[in-house]
């Protein structure tokens, strides 16, 4: 089974930018949707963005023009980079894989996605 490991995440401040890194063991076989994730303190993870195997981003709305999600399909990674950090993005963030399936409308459905990384914590301070 596919093991993802997220790397990137730091402390930095607000107005600064980050790019998050979720890299996968092995292949995943296509057709998959890999999504990100977020989780501050005392609230529910939240989906941020996802991308599928055949290149298609979905982002949730409250993160558009802000976050951008791709891959290296050579280097079994996938990034997650984060533009102009607020207070409000500080978090643990995850990378998660559902196998078998293209990104659809669930894209921000935790219980969507299967293999779950540890995760990368972000601090943002103003």
């Amino acid at each position: 089974q596919v093991q993802l490991m997220e790397s990137g995440g730091g402390s930095v401040q607000a107005g600064g930018s980050l790019r998050l890194s979720c890299a996968a063991s092995e292949y995943i076989d296509t057709p998959y949707c890999v999504g990100w994730f977020r989780q501050a303190p005392g609230k529910e993870r939240e989906g941020v963005g996802a991308i599928d195997s055949d290149g298609h981003t979905l982002y949730a709305d409250s993160v558009k023009g802000r976050f951008t999600v791709s891959e290296d399909s050579a280097q079994n990674t996938l990034y997650l980079q984060i533009l102009n950090l607020r207070p409000e993005d500080t978090a643990m963030y995850y990378c998660a894989v559902q196998e078998g399936s293209l990104c659809g409308g669930w894209f921000a459905v935790v219980q969507a996605f299967d293999i779950w990384g540890q995760g990368t914590q972000v601090t943002v301070s103003s």
